[in-house]
């Protein structure tokens, strides 16, 4: 960024670079914004991001990522008020080629904009996709899958399930009283469980790709 550009204008920039990350669930860090625009010191992209928080434009997150440096998240009037938005824990990874140890490693926050007032009381969390076990239905790998979290589904949904201590996304099926959690790609095989051997964590009900 050239040292002549006026303050306003790189705010901006910055603004809408926070924005746009933000939006894609990638929290950037306070150096990578100074990489971004070429600032000397790391303090002053962290005054720009600073009077951002002030202007209102950026709200700083608490808890466990009070003063981190991803700890900026978009306030929700910022987000197409004209809907319901919720902001969704991104949990990291789960598995879609089989299962594994499923891990809680909270990323950051992704806005979902809802169809309904109601909707905004719904519980979601969102989920990194590994493997190649569901591109049958679209769902690739790093995909970001929104999920509504709740304990049963019907036949036919796609579902985060948890055997033991691991996960997995698949469509539920149901069959002769057993739960068959069905991958959608051939080259992998169907996970058939007694119904006290699975249980639900929520069904997806979005799923996000991003190119960049």
């Amino acid at each position: 960024m050239s040292p002549k550009t006026p303050p306003g204008e790189t705010r901006e920039s910055i603004y809408q670079f926070m924005r746009d990350r933000l939006l894609e669930g990638k929290p950037p860090t306070v150096r990578e914004v100074q990489a971004r625009f070429g600032f000397k010191a790391v303090q002053t992209a962290q005054a720009h991001l600073e009077q951002l928080v002030a202007e209102g434009r950026l709200a700083k997150e608490f808890g466990e990522y009070k003063g981190r440096a991803r700890g900026y998240s978009l306030p929700v009037s910022s987000v197409d008020y004209a809907r319901p938005t919720v902001f969704a824990p991104l949990l990291g990874h789960i598995q879609a080629g089989g299962l594994q140890a499923a891990i809680e490693d909270r990323e950051g926050m992704v806005p979902v904009q809802r169809g309904s007032r109601r909707a905004g009381s719904e519980q979601l969390f969102a989920l990194r996709v590994r493997g190649e076990s569901m591109t049958g239905i679209g769902i690739l790998p790093d995909d970001i899958v929104i999920v509504r979290s709740q304990p049963s589904a019907e036949a036919g949904d796609v579902v985060v399930a948890l055997v033991g201590d691991e996960a997995t996304v698949k469509t539920l099926r149901k069959q002769r009283g057993q739960i068959v959690l069905q991958p959608e790609n051939p080259n992998f095989e169907p996970i058939v469980l007694g119904p006290d051997d699975v249980t639900i964590l929520g069904k997806v009900i979005e799923v996000r790709r991003y190119l960049d």
